[in-house]
Parts: structure tokens; C-alpha cells; sequence
């Protein structure tokens, strides 16, 4: 458990992160199925709970509002027992996680399930240079 939050927590908080298409969400299902951990896809939570400051056209996303999804899950991770699906980390407390996990896969798998998605070639050109130039892993450390 993180040092301060061992007693508070009877379950351990674990990030699961990396570039778009590199298996977070995926990951992170078959471990809560597995560990009876609750499974917070950041993207969906965010959809749900309108916790954004609008619409990117370039990138064709929402644009988060870090604030609003700590304050969101601040009483959450407290209690522990959570496996966060999210393609970064710099914005959430280090104190939430036990645990930090970077996928990170081949790029021309990566290229193809992007493409897959229906990414438009910015967003692909944009993701493919985080995963080639380890963007996600440095920003974990």
C-alpha cells in the first residue's frame, strides 16, 4: 500500500496506463474480473459525468477537466479496492496508487488498432510519437 495510506485502505488502487490501443482497458477488465476490483475507465467517467471543458475537433476528444475528476474520485480512491484505465497519470495524486502499470505494445499493431478505431492521421501521427518516444513510461517514473 502507499506509505500513509496503508491503514486507511484494505485494498490496493492500481493505474493501468499507456498510449491509445495498447490493451489499458482491456487489461484492466480481466484483472478487476479476476481481482473483484472496481474497473474507472477515466474516458467513460468523464462522458458520464460531463467532466469536461468541451469537445477537441483536432483531436477528436474531450477535453478533460483534471480538477473535476480528482475531486470525482477523491473519496473513491480512498477507499481503495480501484484499477484506474487512463492514458496518463501527471495530474493524479501519487498518494492514490499502489500500483503503476505502462502497456506499451508493438507500433505497427498500435498503427493498425488505431486506424481500426477510426482515428483521424493527427490523432495517429500524435499517439504513435508518445508510444515511439516512450512518452507514458517517462511521465510514470
Amino acid at each position: 500500500m502507499a506509505q500513509g495510506d496503508g491503514d486507511k485502505r484494505k485494498k490496493p488502487n492500481i493505474l493501468i496506463t499507456g498510449t491509445p490501443g495498447t490493451g489499458k482497458t482491456t487489461t484492466a477488465s480481466a484483472l478487476s474480473e479476476a481481482t473483484q476490483l472496481r474497473h474507472i475507465n477515466i474516458g467513460d467517467l468523464v462522458k458520464e459525468k460531463n467532466l469536461h471543458d468541451g469537445w477537441d475537433d483536432q483531436f477528436d476528444c474531450y477535453i478533460i477537466n483534471e480538477d473535476l475528476v480528482c475531486d470525482e474520485l477523491e473519496d473513491i480512491m480512498e477507499e481503495g479496492g480501484n484499477i484506474v484505465d487512463y492514458h496518463g497519470c501527471d495530474f493524479f495524486p501519487e498518494r492514490w496508487f499502489d500500483r503503476v502499470v505502462v502497456l506499451q505494445t508493438d507500433n505497427s499493431a498500435l498503427y493498425d488498432r488505431l486506424s481500426k478505431r477510426g482515428y483521424s492521421e493527427t490523432k495517429i501521427s500524435n499517439n504513435m510519437e508518445c508510444e515511439i518516444f516512450q512518452v507514458l513510461l517517462e511521465e510514470a517514473k
